[in-house]
């Protein structure tokens, strides 16, 4: 346990100096299960490991607001919890590639509804929609290198990796979003 613990430690420390990878070869026929994306939003990292759980990569990531609690309704800019899929990729005008994920799904909508009635939220408060994974303006990696929280609830890393991550992770991974 102590040796996990100190590789952990290790492999987030890298990740704060930019992105950690081994030699990895990619299988050739993916599917949704070749892959888990692990966001640690009290880490800033995107770790992606492979079908048994093992490491693959780690890479730096950013997000909305500065306050990294869970998203709680529209334009709070906070990144939602919980565990997710992703359910489309394409090219982005503004941000090189978006891997969106299917926020919000049923837990999400669940939570929402619970804070709505405890009173946490406004009553005419609106879910809101559209998260995903995505790259900065072009020549911007430095928000990333800066730890800039600049989205609107959405993780962010730098083009490279996003166009990586686009290349690698197939429609229906999970994405597991943690605090």
């Amino acid at each position: 346990m102590q040796r996990l613990s100190f590789i952990i430690l290790l492999l987030g420390i890298l990740a704060m100096n930019g992105s950690f990878r081994t030699p990895y070869r990619i299988p050739k026929n993916r599917d949704k299960n070749s892959f888990t994306v692990l966001i640690n939003k009290s880490k800033y990292t995107l770790t992606l490991l492979d079908a048994t759980g093992e490491w693959i990569a780690s890479y730096p990531v950013v997000f909305g607001s500065k306050d990294l609690g869970d998203k709680m309704m529209q334009g709070d800019r906070k990144t939602p919890e919980g565990t997710f899929h992703i359910i489309g990729k394409r090219k982005h005008e503004k941000w090189n590639r978006f891997i969106a994920i299917d926020y919000p799904n049923a837990e999400s909508v669940e939570k929402f509804n619970l804070r709505k009635a405890e009173g946490i939220i406004p009553p005419n408060a609106k879910i809101g929609g559209e998260i995903g994974i995505h790259g900065v303006w072009p020549h911007e990696d430095y928000t990333i290198d800066q730890y800039q929280n600049w989205t609107e609830g959405c993780i962010s890393t730098k083009n490279d990796y996003i166009q990586e991550l686009f290349e690698i992770l197939p429609i229906g991974t999970t994405v597991i979003i943690e605090h």
